[in-house]
């Protein structure tokens, strides 16, 4: 009897647990849907064809289908480990050295702007943190709209990034699918029609995901067009000379725009070209009107930056100051980017010629046409999942591939592969 007791006394707490557990804070959470992208990946890995091909990723490979360190970066890495660094806290803002050759980068050394001290630029967590530190900043401050206008389609991650920091989304038009191009005369239709003092978001080079850029003659012409509607340019900046292979031509938008009076802001990241994935290396600019409001914007900044993240990290920042003003280093990431986007281009040549030589019948000029990491192929969903059965070939569904999965091995076999789905 005393034995059947105890056994009950053991019980009682036992139910009190599990009942406590049944009623839990998190039971109203639902499952929520999987990363498109990352989904893509996961069905890839567990794909045993020898011949499969991951076309969903957007991290840059060489000619092995590898991932890529830049002699640089590991020549930089070296550079930092003999100085025998401490690991301090980083100022809120950022690492000065490394701040000061982003704006230099993108603004350019003979900027006014730049010489002038009329802006400000800290340290974020690349290109995605930088971007929210910019979104924070325009809802604290930015009084005359919340609206954000996107291009359509835009990054995946704008979206969120923007609404999650309290801003609506609104949308311009942007990419022809029919004729797999820039819809010019549909976005400077919509952009005259934005209400004034909204903000505008603009991919500076290499849209991502389209690949479809505006020619020099028409970022004039949208210039024109934002002046006149007094709107506040927000540039995304990810692909600085990893699009051309020339970081003037890539950041031409940028500085034409404050050329032209327009003072813009503007988010950087190194992950693509500097193959700092992992580091994440960025920056957030604001142009200002002098270098008195560039001060009282910082102060803001740093505000807004605190009860966020305290201060950025160390590391990635290191390496891209050292790689920016360490001439040598500098010489040799120009050549080593250049060689990326090189590679990058040769791809898209050899898949549209390949295509030709399966006997495909169909335009593929676009291909060739975009630029940057990343092809709208013009592939409809059904075609895509016809890639993914019948030859292990991944991308996303709306067609998006991203050329650097593609190597001189592999281009043939895509090419027969999309002939095959296209015929």
């Amino acid at each position: 009897m005393a034995l059947l007791h105890s056994r009950r006394l053991l019980a009682a707490p036992r139910l009190a647990a599990a009942a406590s557990r049944a009623s839990s804070w998190w039971s109203h959470v639902e499952m929520g849907p999987p990363d498109p992208i990352l989904g893509v990946t996961e069905a890839y890995k567990r794909d045993t064809n020898s011949k499969k091909m991951n076309l969903g990723v957007g991290a840059y490979r060489d000619d092995n289908g590898k991932p890529y360190v830049l002699n640089c970066v590991r020549k930089a890495e070296a550079m930092i480990a003999s100085k025998k660094m401490d690991k301090e806290y980083l100022p809120i803002g950022g690492l000065a050295d490394f701040t000061r050759a982003s704006a230099e980068l993108a603004l350019g050394e003979s900027s006014e702007a730049f010489k002038s001290g009329r802006y400000v630029t800290v340290q974020g967590i690349s290109g995605t943190g930088s971007l929210r530190i910019g979104a924070n900043f325009l809802q604290r401050f930015f009084k005359s709209s919340r609206d954000v206008y996107l291009p359509k389609p835009s990054w995946g991650n704008h979206t969120p990034i923007f609404r999650d920091a309290g801003m609506q989304l609104q949308a311009y038009r942007y990419y022809d699918p029919k004729t797999c191009s820039l819809d010019f005369s549909g976005a400077m239709d919509d952009i005259s029609k934005i209400p004034e003092k909204s903000i505008i978001l603009l991919h500076a080079c290499a849209h991502n995901p389209t690949g479809v850029d505006p020619r020099q003659e028409q970022w004039k012409e949208l210039a024109a067009m934002v002046k006149k509607r007094n709107l506040l340019v927000y540039f995304d900046m990810a692909y600085q000379g990893f699009a051309s292979g020339d970081i003037n031509r890539d950041a031409w938008a940028v500085r034409y725009f404050i050329e032209q009076g327009i003072n813009i802001v503007l988010s950087q990241s190194f992950a693509k070209n500097m193959g700092l994935y992992g580091e994440r290396a960025g920056a957030f600019t604001v142009i200002c009107s002098d270098a008195d409001e560039a001060k009282r914007v910082e102060s803001q900044l740093k505000i807004l930056i605190r009860p966020m993240y305290s201060n950025p990290p160390v590391n990635g920042a290191r390496i891209a100051s050292m790689i920016l003003n360490t001439p040598d280093l500098r010489k040799e990431w120009l050549t080593e980017v250049k060689g990326m986007a090189d590679r990058i281009i040769s791809m898209r040549t050899q898949l549209v010629s390949n295509l030709k030589k399966e006997g495909s019948s169909h335009n593929w000029q676009h291909i060739t046409d975009q630029i940057g990491m990343f092809c709208f192929t013009g592939l409809k969903p059904e075609q895509v999942e016809r890639l993914i059965k019948e030859f292990s070939v991944y991308m996303t569904k709306d067609g998006r591939i991203s050329v650097a999965g593609v190597t001189s091995g592999n281009v043939g076999y895509l090419a027969h592969a999309i002939h095959q789905v296209t015929k």
